[in-house]
């Protein structure tokens, strides 16, 4: 079973659809979620025995593979097969579909769609995680995250920056993590995933991305290896710093404080909850 729910998920691993040989192998990883492509990381010619893999795997048993899975985009000939195929896959009990994972989503009609596609089916609701990968898509990330059914957002930051043909850096992301961030927050969803790192072993660049996207907001990280998924996990928890500042603030009362030298009031006070509270979470689950 998934360690967590993929709304409160902070890693989120890709393996590709067609090298089923690593989908139970990526399940028993450190993931929160694994995610079995089928868009990018499966050729054209592929993408036929990549969902049948998908559909065996996953299939209803006594320990199915369990996973999203990201389908392909609107406009795809294969979309409207690989959703019906998993349609009828989350139909019977016992499947290991965890949700899909819809990319270059900046139409809020397909997501109705496929979350009116899949309400229907038995068992817990299934995720329906928007990836966000264009201006469109930021544009309209607000109407996007509000659509009945969604349980999260994502980005991904390279077919953005392709599309508004941006420069290298992270600085030119800056616009659209907010705005997806702030989506998320005013349309009451969990804080989104941001974007896979390009860096695989160099763990220090992978840490440095994780800890931007939590400045920003965000909630995790989409991840593309293995090694990426504890620096990705340690950048999220809160440090020792932010812990022992939490406690020196919590004994703050009335509308303000000082501690040593700053002012805390409730605001304050309430980051300080969220720190303890997230550290008392990963508590429980270690």
């Amino acid at each position: 079973m998934p360690r967590t729910t993929t709304a409160s998920a902070v890693t989120a691993l890709f393996v590709p659809g067609d090298r089923p040989e690593r989908f139970r192998k990526a399940t028993g990883s450190a993931a929160d979620v694994v995610i079995i492509d089928l868009e990018d990381a499966v050729a054209p010619e592929s993408k036929a025995d990549a969902l049948a893999a998908i559909l065996e795997h996953l299939a209803a048993g006594p320990d199915p593979v369990r996973a999203l899975v990201r389908v392909n985009a609107e406009g795809a000939v294969s979309l409207p097969a690989e959703l019906a195929a998993l349609r009828d896959l989350a139909a019977r009990p016992g499947h290991g579909l965890l949700g899909l994972v819809v990319p270059k989503a900046e139409n809020p009609e397909l997501l109705r769609e496929v979350a009116a596609a899949f309400a229907g089916v038995a068992g817990p609701p299934l995720a329906l995680v928007a990836l966000i990968e264009s201006a469109a898509g930021v544009q309209n990330a607000p109407e996007l995250a509000r659509v009945p059914g969604v349980t999260r957002l994502a980005f991904g930051a390279i077919d953005y920056a392709l599309d508004i043909n941006a420069g290298a850096g992270d600085r030119v992301l800056d616009y659209a993590r907010s705005a997806i961030v702030v989506a998320s927050r005013a349309a009451g969803l969990d804080a989104p995933l941001d974007s896979p790192s390009v860096h695989i072993s160099d763990a220090g660049a992978v840490t440095d991305s994780a800890a931007l996207a939590r400045q920003f907001g965000f909630g995790g990280k989409l991840c593309i290896h293995p090694a990426q998924l504890e620096p990705v996990a340690a950048a999220f928890r809160p440090t020792l710093a932010e812990i022992d500042w939490a406690r020196s603030v919590m004994g703050a009362t009335g509308g303000a404080a000082q501690v040593n030298g700053q002012m805390i009031d409730r605001p304050v006070t309430a980051r300080a909850e969220r720190i303890l509270a997230r550290r008392g979470a990963e508590a429980a689950q270690a």
